[in-house]
């Protein structure tokens, strides 16, 4: 048995039946005004350490690449933007740079629509989601992406809305980011540079789902999950995995997974684990 099998069998609780019947439809708001939420004090209090002069190796990629329009932000973690709607994405590379153009109804957006970027460890990778986007050639930003020869893989993670996308960057070792905001035009700019030296591998802990493809499956985890700050992971075998975490020891991970199944609700999905933080899960 899959385990996708095994999640379609597990009897959803009753509580949990309103979440889902939802998820569609107030999805984007909340993501929107939580993510943002989250990080606006950190960007607010690290600005000035994050513009791009400070970032070790990225400056140097400045050069190569020609700006356009006035810069807004340059940040390594964070989010920003304007709400918008109907938005069409196309990309471009040049050197280690990928930049995200906007347009809607055929013209250049002045202003970029709300986007976040997360970084996380286990393995070293960029999620980044975009709202107010409704045409989205996915398989061109991949293959741009994959163009980067800085960058190990590139994924898709389904979410239930369908005026959001979100895909995750896996950069290679020894690798550092920055990514600008732009207006006047209005895109995004992601910069890698190779610090040219290798991490040490240590063992991270996780609260992990089952296996399972990339599908609807895993979104309902994400909305069951969403407070506890759940990611998606591509696996050694190529399946994704919904996790929790990122925590230094097991007792880290125990305490939250005790946290989790004392909900009423809990439907027992979850389990603890660990891989090396330059490894996948299996």
């Amino acid at each position: 048995m899959t385990g996708k099998d095994r999640y379609e069998r597990i009897e959803i609780p009753a509580q949990l039946a309103n979440v889902m019947e939802s998820a569609r439809h107030k999805a984007a708001a909340r993501k929107r005004s939580l993510r943002l939420m989250r990080y606006s004090s950190v960007v607010a209090a690290s600005l000035a350490l994050l513009f791009v002069v400070n970032i070790p190796g990225v400056a140097n990629a400045l050069s190569k690449v020609p700006v356009v329009g006035s810069i807004v932000q340059v940040l390594q973690f964070g989010g920003g933007g304007e709400r918008t709607d109907g938005v069409s994405v196309t990309t471009e590379t040049v050197a280690d740079v990928l930049r995200i153009n906007f347009d809607q109804a055929g013209e250049t957006v002045s202003s970029v629509p709300s986007y976040t970027v997360e970084h996380r460890e286990a393995p070293n990778r960029l999620i980044f989601t975009l709202n107010g986007v409704r045409n989205f050639d996915y398989d061109t930003v991949k293959n741009d992406l994959l163009a980067l020869p800085l960058v190990e893989d590139v994924y898709e993670n389904i979410i239930l809305d369908d005026s959001a996308m979100r895909f995750v960057v896996e950069l290679k070792d020894g690798v550092t980011h920055s990514v600008s905001e732009y207006r006047d035009p209005g895109y995004i700019e992601l910069r890698l540079a190779s610090t040219g030296k290798q991490a040490t591998p240590r063992e991270v802990f996780y609260i992990r789902s089952e296996a399972m493809p990339q599908g609807e499956s895993l979104a309902i985890l994400e909305e069951i999950y969403y407070e506890d700050d759940v990611t998606f992971i591509k696996t050694a075998g190529g399946d994704f995995i919904a996790a929790i975490g990122g925590f230094d020891t097991r007792e880290e991970a125990e305490q939250k997974l005790s946290e989790i199944s004392s909900r009423e609700g809990y439907a027992g999905d979850l389990r603890i684990d660990s891989w090396m933080s330059n490894a996948h899960p299996e």
